[in-house]
């Protein structure tokens, strides 16, 4: 049992609809102590080669909630257009070229001393997470 008086947090992102990973993909980590308080912007960082992002800051203590926000619109736009001039069947301007999900935004309660990994399953009309390990 870990005696650490606040939570951690990981993350990676895959993008599903190419069986790799997300990269550059901009993340913002905000924290809340309490239901009814105010989000706290604790800063953020970006997706690495393997989706992951490695230096999220750290938890203040007492944080009960967490919000990631994933910036996923500028991602799409540069690997979205490449992904439909490799695959012939797809057509290159689907959605006329837009984004359905600029942004994903996920929150999630969290306790003292646990380490909460949280992975994104992204493709460009839906996506997934779960806690991992």
């Amino acid at each position: 049992m870990s005696t650490s008086t606040t939570a951690s947090v990981s993350t990676h992102i895959l993008d599903t609809s190419i069986g790799r990973p997300a990269t550059d993909v901009a993340v913002r980590l905000s924290a809340r102590s309490g239901r009814e308080a105010d989000w706290q912007a604790l800063g953020g960082s970006a997706t690495d080669a393997d989706g992951r992002c490695k230096d999220l800051p750290a938890l203040p203590e007492g944080t009960t909630h967490v919000r990631l926000d994933f910036a996923v619109e500028p991602y799409f736009e540069k690997s979205v257009k490449k992904q439909a001039d490799a695959q012939q069947d797809a057509p290159a301007n689907r959605d006329s070229g837009s984004v359905f999900f600029p942004e994903v935004a996920i929150t999630f309660a969290v306790h003292p001393g646990e380490h909460y990994h949280v992975p994104l399953l992204l493709n460009p009309f839906g996506y997934s997470v779960y806690r991992g390990s």
